[in-house]
C-alpha cells in the first residue's frame, strides 16, 4: 500500500473508515467479530489510518476499535472525533466545542479506544457557539500535552479553516467527496493546498451507491440511514442509477469492480488525499484496498469528471454542514 502525507502526518493513501460496523448503516452492529476481522484484514494488507468517532454508535465504534487494534496500535494512525455530543449535558447530541467538552470527550475516547493518545482528532462539526478560534486554541494545547498528535476539521468551510489554521497547523479536513459528491473542489480544496492541509474524503464510494450493489432501498434496514436519505429516496436511486452505469464501464475496461475505479478517481486527484471507504466485511477490505493498483487512463478520468451530478441533497438537513 502507497503512502501520502496529510501535512506532516503519513498514512495509508486508503484508510478504513470503521462507522458501518457499528452505526447509521443496516447490519451494524449485528457482527462485531466479522468487523475486528475486517480491521485486521485491513492492517495486514498495510491499511495504516483507522477513522472513527464518539458519535458512531455513539460510543461503541471506539470500544469495537480499541478492543480490535489491542496489541496492534503501532501500526495504526488513529483518528476519532468530538463535538456532535455534550458531555456537559450528560452526552446529549448536541454540537459542543467548548474546552471543557473537548477534554471530556478526548478522555472518554482514549479511555476506550485503550491508548494514551489520537494521532488525529477532529471537530466532527462546526460549532457555531464556540468561535474556532478558541476550540483550536484548547486542541493545540492538547497537542502541548502529548494527548492527541495532530487537528482536524470535519465539513468546514473555507473561512473556518483559514481561522483554525492561524492558530495551529490543521492537519487534514474531512469531509464528503466522491463521483457524486464534488462540492469540496469549488473552494475547499484550493485553500486546503493553499495551506498545505491534507484532505480526508468519507464516502468515497457514494454510501455504498457507487459499488452498484445498491439497486432500491428495499435492500436496506428500515433503520439505515439512507432510507430517507434524499439520493436514495422519493424514486432518486433510480434516476441515479445512470451514474452507477457510467462507472461499471470504466470498471469493465481496466478490468477492476466498480467501486475500485470509484476509488481510482478520487485517488487520481491529488498526492494529498487519503479516502476512507467503510465497510465492515473481509471481502470489501480486500476489494477497496486493491484499488490502490488500478491506474485510469487521461480519458476514462475525464469521462468520469464529466459524470452529471446525482438528483437530490447528500443530507435531509444540508443546514447541518459546514461553517
Amino acid at each position: 500500500m502507497k503512502h501520502i502525507l496529510l501535512g506532516q502526518l503519513d498514512v495509508s493513501r486508503i484508510g478504513l473508515g470503521c462507522m458501518s460496523m457499528s452505526a447509521f448503516y443496516t447490519g451494524a452492529n449485528s457482527d462485531d467479530a466479522e468487523s475486528t476481522r475486517a480491521i485486521h484484514r485491513a492492517l495486514d494488507l498495510g491499511v495504516t489510518f483507522l477513522d472513527t468517532a464518539e458519535m458512531y454508535g455513539p460510543y461503541r465504534n471506539e470500544e469495537l476499535v480499541g478492543q480490535a487494534i489491542k496489541g496492534r496500535r503501532d501500526q495504526v494512525v488513529l483518528a476519532t472525533k468530538f463535538g456532535t455530543l455534550s458531555h456537559r449535558e450528560g452526552g446529549v447530541r448536541e454540537l459542543d466545542s467548548s474546552p471543557e467538552n473537548i477534554r471530556l470527550a478526548l478522555d472518554g475516547s482514549l479511555r476506550r479506544l485503550g491508548t494514551d493518545h489520537v494521532d488525529l482528532y477532529y471537530q466532527h462539526r462546526v460549532d457555531p457557539g464556540t468561535p474556532i478560534e478558541e476550540t483550536t486554541g484548547t486542541l493545540a494545547t492538547l497537542v502541548r500535552e502529548g494527548k492527541i498528535r495532530h487537528i482536524g476539521l470535519s465539513e468546514a468551510g473555507p473561512e473556518t479553516i483559514r481561522r483554525a489554521h492561524a492558530v495551529h497547523p490543521v492537519t487534514a479536513l474531512q469531509s464528503e467527496y466522491s463521483l457524486w459528491t464534488r462540492d469540496v473542489e469549488a473552494e475547499i480544496l484550493p485553500v486546503l493546498r493553499e495551506l498545505g492541509i491534507g484532505f480526508v474524503p468519507y464516502s468515497p464510494l457514494g454510501r455504498g451507491f457507487l459499488t452498484g450493489a445498491i439497486r432500491s432501498t428495499d435492500q436496506l434496514a428500515d433503520d439505515d440511514f439512507r432510507k430517507s436519505n434524499p439520493r436514495f429516496a422519493g424514486g432518486n436511486l433510480e434516476r441515479n442509477l445512470r451514474i452507477v452505469e457510467e462507472v461499471d464501464s470504466v470498471a469493465r475496461e481496466v478490468g477492476a469492480t466498480p467501486a475500485q475505479v470509484a476509488i481510482a478517481w478520487v485517488l487520481s486527484k491529488g498526492e494529498d488525499i487519503a479516502p476512507i471507504p467503510g465497510t465492515k466485511r473481509v471481502a470489501r477490505v480486500e476489494e477497496n484496498a486493491a484499488a490502490d493498483d488500478v491506474v485510469l487512463s487521461a480519458d476514462q478520468i475525464s469521462r468520469l469528471d464529466a459524470i452529471a451530478p446525482p438528483v437530490g441533497d447528500r443530507y435531509p438537513d444540508m443546514s447541518a454542514i459546514g461553517g
